[in-house]
């Protein structure tokens, strides 16, 4: 059994946010997400996480995140942590499968604030706090104000962080450097903080981040897992070299609604069957070829791949 800090240790790194591949008939591909999981670990991810953000959790049924969370678990089988997504704009829901998580084997659940209803910062509190008090696993929380509509203020976090023993981080998706840097001051240096923000993964390790939670990973997993490596191994420069070098993967990735590059390049690359669930779709031609165009550039495909796709 691992202990607490054991297993705030163990929750450090590039945690993979893995996308939820679907088959030609739209049904969630379970054998493609084996695939994955298997080349991420290969790759050197040292945790994965899905049904977050970029596993589409608010286009799959709860059934379907039920059935993910557990093959997931069952696939990785604690050779790294899994951290699945169990956030919902609805309590009850996001109660449940925190719940659920624990019950298969999760090593930590990752809880988005909810997004479209937009609560006040003491319902946040309330929110929060009830499904904290309802498991023993780590929880990391999830600030992502861009879709959600409200930001988790410091204050209320360290008001968390003090009355829930279990909540031990959170993926700070904010452009607000300066707000990611009181969470570690208000919270404690030890504080698990992540960086959900691709540009922001090299500079977040720099101020005391226990690593990031990056959609590029799904990528370039290799990658984005060795800028941790790097930075806890003492190569700073190193680290900061290879920070810049993901700075187009980066930029291209995110021209239009994560998944929908991703999921593009992964098909490129014979991954996955690229399809997402409306109401997203596909990307303009435009930005396809820009995407084929970069993934070359970093030699993750080949021209004679390129032109055959």
């Amino acid at each position: 059994m691992i202990n607490a800090k054991e297993m705030k240790q163990r929750l450090r790194g590039s945690i993979s946010p893995i996308v939820t591949p679907f088959d030609s008939n739209n049904q969630v591909d379970l054998q493609t997400m084996s695939g994955l999981i298997e080349w991420h670990l290969e790759s050197g991810s040292h945790g994965i996480s899905v049904t977050g953000t970029t596993g589409e959790p608010s286009s799959l049924t709860l059934a379907e995140r039920e059935m993910i969370m557990e093959h997931v678990i069952r696939t990785v089988n604690q050779r790294v942590p899994v951290a699945p997504g169990t956030g919902s704009t609805n309590h009850e829901e996001a109660l449940h499968l925190t719940k659920l998580a624990q019950e298969m084997g999760a090593d930590a659940a990752l809880v988005i604030v909810p997004y479209y209803n937009r609560p006040n910062q003491q319902a946040l509190y309330q929110h929060f706090r009830t499904i904290a008090d309802s498991v023993d696993i780590p929880i990391i929380l999830y600030n992502i104000p861009g879709r959600t509509g409200v930001n988790l203020e410091v204050s209320t976090l360290a008001r968390l962080v003090e009355d829930c023993d279990n909540i031990v981080g959170i993926k700070e998706s904010n452009k607000d450097f300066e707000h990611v840097n009181r969470v570690l001051h208000r919270c404690g240096r030890d504080f698990l903080l992540y960086s959900g923000i691709e540009l922001l993964c090299y500079p977040m390790l720099a101020i005391g981040g226990a690593g990031h939670v990056a959609a590029t990973a799904n990528v370039a997993p290799k990658e984005v897992a060795e800028l941790y490596n790097r930075w806890t191994a003492g190569d700073v420069e190193g680290a900061a070299e290879l920070h810049y070098h993901l700075l187009t993967l980066n930029d291209v990735l995110f021209k239009d609604t994560n998944p929908v590059p991703v999921k593009t390049a992964l098909g490129m690359m014979g991954k996955i069957n690229p399809a997402v669930r409306l109401p997203l779709g596909p990307p303009s031609e435009a930005l396809r070829q820009e995407i084929e165009e970069t993934l070359v550039q970093y030699g993750i495909l080949t021209k004679q791949m390129n032109a055959s796709s």
